[in-house]
């Protein structure tokens, strides 16, 4: 992948917010094919995410698990895209390396799946398209 800005190594995943994993399972495991690849629990039990095998990337089914989490209203709505993630060698790193573009974030890194950290990057810099960092 031939990007412009050095942080961004390859697109990790698409991410769709679903209102039940099960039910979204149905569509992209059952109709659609996909293999999954492995599902967690994060963020002290808040929020599961599923990976699915698209080939050269994967789909996360993101679950808001608990009434007060923040994406639960929008998930009630239905399912929708949520994100695009792009994998960086070091949140961390490419926080510091981003900030003074127009993608820079004060938000600070959570956990993403399999241990690695993650962060969203200021929406504003991307014309309104939510974008995430992931790495080590």
């Amino acid at each position: 992948m031939n990007m412009q800005h050095p942080v961004f190594r390859q697109l990790d995943h698409v991410a769709i917010l679903v209102p039940n994993t099960e039910e979204a399972l149905r569509v992209w495991r059952d109709v659609v094919g996909l293999q999954v690849l492995f599902s967690e629990v994060v963020n002290g039990g808040t929020i599961r995410l599923t990976h699915l095998d698209l080939g050269n990337t994967q789909l996360q089914l993101v679950e808001p698990l608990t009434d007060n989490h923040p994406l639960r209203g929008q998930a009630a709505a239905g399912a929708c895209l949520h994100h695009l993630c792009f994998t960086v060698d070091e949140v961390s790193q490419a926080r510091a390396a981003l900030a003074s573009t127009p993608l820079g974030s004060e938000r600070t890194p959570h956990q993403g799946t399999l241990g690695k950290r993650a962060m969203f990057l200021n929406i504003n810099g991307s014309q309104g398209v939510p974008l995430e960092i992931t790495g080590g």
